[in-house]
């Protein structure tokens, strides 16, 4: 499960580039929904994996 969330970060760093970047104006509203929406999985991957651990 660690694997999981560690695998959404990146994915949500490499959102965040293309978002807040300014590299393409077009991929900027794409970019940043799919920032927050890894950025929630992460999140939630974290906890899963914290619960189970207990």
């Amino acid at each position: 499960m660690l694997r999981w969330a560690i695998i959404f970060f990146v994915v949500a760093l490499i959102s965040a580039l293309f978002g807040f970047g300014g590299i393409e104006a077009g991929t900027v509203g794409i970019a940043k929904i799919l920032f927050f929406i890894f950025i929630v999985l992460f999140a939630i991957a974290i906890v899963v994996k914290l619960v189970r651990r207990a």
